[in-house]
């Protein structure tokens, strides 16, 4: 079957919600040739599905469901949940397959949807091609007869479940008891389990991004607007802060002085944490080609290994796999903490830097300043149509700025994988020269995009 990967990016389906691809349609030719790829053996087939809090969610589930059924599937409802948790369940319930619908970190109008084999790891690029080759024939000889077809279940327990394992992943014999902690959900996934989580361990919860509404989420708070979260910290003497997004598999934080700590810092502090605590395994830790060489030198220091992957949270969990360690992650906050999930799991990652901080009883500004980054700038250019990368003009100014930076520097100009945008980041030892690259490369492929844009 050929292996073409149209409608899947580098986290799953993701557009506008009602519009190509993002569709009742697709959901429900990607739940049937789905439930077909992963209907195997004689046994009664399960897939979970879990979703945030976007309003389209109420149109693509159903149809989701309606696909797998059609396929011969039971489908395990479990409601609005962080994307680690749908995971989770996945796995403790044997199930084949998972799905979580989420656009993650973007607007109400967007959705996506994202697939977990019976491991629990995000499915392969492969096989996620077949998937779309076989949603793109016909499927009607295949599904299942009127008396195979599946059914549809809620699980009751399922907000229980994950509230139980994300706390057994603290430290036994440890409490947050005297700790003030804002937690900010993105009215999104987590906007009932990580308070109740934070509160049940001990800490004092000052919760916000906890009214979901079906619009608002990541709406002026989450990880992607932290400047909330810094500015929450201050106004309530918090002694942390901590940011999810809408699906909950990221996160950053806030010192008490409302400055913020990114995925970098964060990976520094649980690295060097469990590497003298002997948990550590593998050679070192697997990062994107996003973090700062602040972050590698930092690594270097701690006699382990820095690997590189391309960004998205799948790429990282791969390698990890392949090399058998178990931290990794993304300065975004994707924190992959293999010992106790198989994804980006935001809450359970921030209770690993409380554990820190509570066994050395220091303030969150000493102990998670575990480095200090070079300067580094990253800027979005947004584009319709081709993208701006492939004009000559842009492979000039790129090769500019590549001679300007040296060997002290670094560049990379990549398109998101999740939505129309290139974005384009360097780091080096002279902050001016960087804001001076990146301005100018963004400037060239601004005036490109717009260029063709006018010619359409």
């Amino acid at each position: 079957m050929a292996n073409t990967r149209r409608l899947f990016g580098t986290d799953g389906i993701r557009g506008r919600a009602n519009s190509d691809p993002m569709t009742a349609e697709t959901a429900l030719r990607l739940g049937q040739a789905a439930g077909l790829m992963f209907t195997r053996g004689a046994y009664r087939h399960r897939v979970v599905i879990g979703k945030d809090t976007r309003l389209s969610g109420y149109m693509l589930e159903p149809a989701l469901t309606a696909g797998f059924i059609g396929a011969g599937m039971d489908v395990t409802l479990v409601g609005p949940m962080p994307t680690p948790a749908v995971a989770m369940l996945t796995r403790s319930l044997r199930a084949d397959l998972g799905v979580m619908l989420s656009a993650s970190h973007n607007p109400y109008e967007d959705n996506g949807i994202k697939l977990f084999g019976p491991d629990g790891f995000k499915l392969s690029d492969q096989t996620e091609g077949e998937i779309e080759a076989l949603m793109a024939s016909d499927m009607s000889a295949r599904l299942a007869q009127p008396a195979a077809l599946g059914r549809a279940a809620r699980l009751e327990d399922a907000h229980g479940r994950y509230v139980e394992a994300a706390k057994a992943t603290f430290p036994r014999g440890l409490r947050l008891d005297g700790l003030r902690i804002v937690v900010d959900c993105a009215n999104g996934a987590a906007y009932r389990v990580a308070p109740e989580i934070l509160w049940e361990l001990g800490a004092t919860v000052i919760k916000v991004g906890v009214t979901p509404d079906g619009f608002n989420i990541n709406q002026g708070c989450g990880s992607t607007v932290p400047d909330f979260l810094c500015s929450q910290v201050v106004e309530h003497r918090a002694d942390l802060g901590v940011a999810l997004d809408g699906d909950a598999d990221r996160m950053l934080l806030s010192d008490e002085r409302g400055e913020l700590i990114d995925g970098d810092q964060i990976l520094a502090l649980i690295a060097r944490s469990w590497g003298r605590a002997g948990r550590l395994r593998g050679d070192g830790i697997v990062a994107t080609v996003m973090s700062n060489l602040g972050l590698e030198r930092c690594i270097a220091g701690l006699g382990m290994q820095f690997h590189r992957t391309k960004v998205g949270d799948r790429y990282v969990a791969e390698l990890m796999r392949e090399r058998g360690i178990n931290v990794g992650g993304e300065q975004s906050g994707h924190m992959i903490l293999s010992d106790f999930a198989t994804t980006g799991d935001g809450l359970v990652a921030a209770l690993q830097v409380l554990a820190v901080i509570v066994e050395q009883a220091r303030p969150a500004s000493e102990v998670c300043r575990v480095f200090t980054p070079l300067p580094q700038r990253l800027r979005n250019v947004r584009f319709a149509g081709i993208s701006p990368l492939r004009h000559t003009r842009v492979h000039a100014a790129r090769g500019a700025a590549e001679r300007l930076l040296g060997g002290s520097g670094r560049l990379l100009i990549r398109e998101s994988g999740t939505e129309p945008v290139v974005r384009v980041m360097a780091e080096g030892e002279d902050e001016t020269l960087v804001q001076r690259v990146v301005d100018d490369l963004c400037e060239t492929i601004a005036e490109i995009a717009q260029m063709r844009e006018d010619a359409a």
